[in-house]
């Protein structure tokens, strides 16, 4: 049987990573240091389960993290811990400097330390499309060139220069990963799908910011995990890969279909309206991936079209109420990043 770790497995991507390496037999250790967006709602399914061991860590401590890679030898680590909201950034960098700089740098080096002495390890690092920029027209390839605009892309840029650099110096085997925006269940309702879909389900009026003309593209997230395993199957050490479903849509389009998929599951109140609000600083204009790579080379393509994904989503939420009462009301009420200090 196949042991991997999954850092961050608390959060959004993490958890419906280890939902599926469960299915596929996987054994999985899950290191998280449990922070606001960490929750252990998102594994109450499979705590108990034969195949899941859970240790509370930052991957910033070294000895803790080469304590448990020692222990469980496992074949590949996912590296998902990370900030990741791009508002949260413009408020408070520093975490995020702490967290994917330094984090990642403290992950290599017991990573190193580690494959030098068991050999037969994978490091998997999942980064972001953001690193490349704003992309006003076609889409990103891995050679393209990074210009990350937000505290967050920059701190993301950076740990994939990281691991690329202990790949040509160190040697290490490590692959490097860029995805387009995700959604699905378990997302932390600061990021923009779950936001809206909160406001929906407690009749409250729906933010969208500047013109709602940002474009960005989304994948499910079970679409991306599968990408993710694949790499581990298939993927060649060194490489990059982009991680997209080809489909873009605006920000504005995005909620007129929650709003209507909303209207046909629940009787929607009359404050659940369309709110423009001022721009956050340095808001890019549109993402987009080049991912022929994974799709000629792993045979991995996205299965989930978007309205289909957007009902599963919403059903999700829907049938977990609780979700949102494991949050505090603070991180999904309150507006960051639209101020600068």
């Amino acid at each position: 049987m196949k042991k991997v770790v999954v850092t961050g497995g608390l959060g959004f991507i993490g958890s419906n990573l280890i939902k599926i390496l469960l299915k596929k037999k996987y054994f999985v250790i899950n290191i998280d240091k449990v922070s606001y967006s960490s929750n252990f709602y998102n594994v109450r399914n499979f705590t108990k389960h034969i195949n899941y061991k859970f240790f509370r860590s930052d991957i910033n401590n070294k000895k803790n993290i080469f304590k448990i890679l020692k222990k469980y030898k496992p074949n590949a680590i996912f590296n998902l811990a990370a900030e990741t909201h791009v508002d949260r950034s413009i408020d408070s960098p520093e975490s995020f400097i702490k967290s994917n700089i330094l984090g990642v740098f403290n992950l290599l080096q017991v990573f190193r330390k580690y494959h030098y002495k068991y050999k037969n390890s994978l490091l998997i690092h999942i980064s972001t499309d953001e690193v490349y920029g704003d992309v006003l027209s076609g889409r990103s390839k891995e050679e393209d060139a990074y210009k990350p605009s937000s505290p967050y892309a920059a701190s993301k840029a950076s740990s994939d220069h990281l691991v690329y650099s202990y790949i040509r110096t160190f040697k290490i085997p490590a692959i490097i990963t860029n995805c387009s925006n995700n959604y699905g269940p378990r997302q932390h309702p600061e990021k923009l799908i779950p936001k809206l879909i909160y406001n929906v389900l407690n009749n409250k009026s729906l933010p969208i910011y500047g013109k709602g003309t940002n474009s960005r593209e989304w994948i499910f997230v079970d679409d991306h995990c599968e990408a993710l395993i694949k790499i581990l199957e298939k993927g060649k050490v060194g490489n990059f890969y982009n991680i997209g479903s080809n489909f873009n849509i605006n920000n504005l389009k995005i909620c007129k279909k929650l709003i209507k998929i909303g209207k046909n599951k629940i009787k929607i109140g009359k404050n659940v309206k369309i709110k423009f609000v001022k721009d956050r600083p340095g808001h890019d204009i549109r993402y987009a991936l080049n991912s022929n790579k994974i799709i000629n080379n792993i045979k991995w393509k996205p299965k989930t079209n978007i309205i289909n994904g957007l009902k599963k989503t919403v059903d999700w939420y829907l049938k977990n109420p609780k979700y949102f009462s494991s949050i505090k009301k603070k991180d999904i009420n309150k507006r960051l990043g639209n101020k600068i200090k």
